[in-house]
């Protein structure tokens, strides 16, 4: 099968821990080895990754040197599928020294301009803080901030992708045996200008959106989004919280999950099963071919 996975920034960064590189390339070796155990069982692997911790990390150290000449998203965004990409190319041919060779391709995906998410963030990126903290930094910088979880983080606008100007050059390094990496942070946000040509954007697109329609161009049978937990929930921290195990496309709204977090992963997924007829699966990092193989995290089906 041709497998896309969706890597989250939370599953390559954990939640709350110091973004230090040593940090980083040990998650990364993790997720490294859970991917590996997909190309072993006979599948080919496209890969994208969150950034939201990442970008958010950046665009501080950015604004903190000159604030008025902080670089704009979209710079931010290629950075950290220049940087997060590497550690992956490596740490999978790490991981299979004898296996297919690994790419990182920087990827701009279009959005619209006149999309409804520039005037509603809702993208959280960069650490957590506490309430009063995050308040403050959001009066100082001009932010705005969302809970998550019992802290808060900054928000930022997540438009829809439209469309993937470099998905010909996927299909290419794909036909050569080669695992792609790519889309990372869900791409780099471009806008169509009135002469054709593209310019970037200020905006993190949601890499789950931009993997399943990077799923749907490139045919693929199956669609996995990785994350910190091990499924999707309902009531999720409620005192009815259950375990999701398999779904129809109908039987999920993607209402009843919190928009910054497990709504893009349904959906993705809803969008995916029901243009495709493949399987999509959520869970954690660690049961990657388990989820593929229906054995474990949530699966839609048709």
């Amino acid at each position: 099968m041709l497998v896309v996975i969706a890597l989250g920034g939370n599953a390559l960064l954990k939640r709350g821990e110091p973004p230090t590189a040593g940090n980083q390339r040990a998650n990364v070796k993790r997720a490294a080895a859970a991917i590996a155990e997909v190309v072993r069982a006979g599948h080919r692997v496209v890969v994208c990754h969150g950034n939201g911790p990442q970008v958010g990390l950046l665009a501080l150290q950015s604004a903190a040197y000159k604030p008025d000449e902080a670089y704009p998203l979209d710079v931010l965004g290629a950075e950290t599928e220049g940087m997060i990409g590497y550690l992956i190319e490596q740490e999978l041919e790490n991981a299979l020294p004898d296996g297919p060779r690994v790419a990182t391709l920087l990827t701009q995906v279009e959005v619209d301009p006149s999309d409804p998410a520039f005037k509603r963030p809702t993208k959280p990126v960069g650490p957590v803080y506490e309430r009063q903290e995050a308040e403050h930094l959001a009066k100082a910088r001009g932010w705005e901030i969302a809970p998550d979880g019992d802290k808060y983080r900054r928000v930022v606008a997540s438009p829809l992708p439209m469309h993937i100007p470099d998905v010909s050059v996927i299909r290419l390094l794909l036909e050569q045996n080669v695992i792609v990496v790519c889309a990372g942070g869900g791409g780099i946000p471009v806008v169509r200008r009135p002469d054709g040509g593209l310019m970037g954007v200020e905006a993190v697109i949601d890499k789950d959106r931009s993997a399943e329609l990077l799923a749907q161009d490139l045919g693929a049978d199956a669609l996995l989004m990785l994350t910190d937990v091990d499924a999707v929930y309902r009531d999720w921290s409620g005192p009815n919280q259950t375990a999701i195990r398999t779904a129809a496309p109908s039987e999920l709204d993607p209402g009843d999950f919190p928009a910054g977090s497990m709504r893009p992963k349904v959906e993705a997924a809803k969008a995916f099963v029901g243009a495709t007829g493949g399987i999509a699966g959520i869970g954690a990092l660690e049961d990657a071919l388990a989820i593929l193989e229906c054995h474990a995290g949530t699966v839609v089906i048709r």
